[in-house]
């Protein structure tokens, strides 16, 4: 005899809770770290800072890997935030879709742009 308690629910739309959460802190970890090292490397560096000193500072193979993995953790971090204000707040489901197409595409583009300024230095 098979005897069920209450209705079943069903879970739609942002129930994505601690990974996000956790998602959201690791990235914002990862780019407090980055910010702290650029951060010495400006104080520690002798003389005027100009283009030649902030090019010195990326020159560096590991700087450029480094400052790619923050490009990456950036834009996941910048998706989660802006995939949750969108399924808060709009309503609408078309409306919502054209908005994470939009910032998806966008997203993208501005990563795709940080990487060829980062790349010529």
């Amino acid at each position: 005899m098979s005897v069920n308690y209450g209705s079943k629910r069903v879970v739609t739309g942002a129930h994505y809770g601690l990974r996000d959460w956790l998602a959201q802190r690791l990235t914002a970890a990862v780019m407090a770290v980055f910010t702290l090292i650029v951060l010495l490397q400006v104080l520690f560096t002798s003389g005027p800072i100009g283009y030649e000193s902030w090019a010195g500072i990326f020159a560096a193979q590991w700087m450029k890997a480094l400052t790619f993995v923050v490009l990456l953790a950036l834009t996941y971090h910048v998706w989660v935030g802006m995939r949750d204000i969108w399924m808060d707040y709009v309503k609408p489901a078309g409306v919502r879709v054209v908005l994470h197409v939009f910032t998806m595409v966008w997203l993208v583009a501005c990563l795709g742009w940080a990487v060829q300024v980062l790349w010529r230095l």
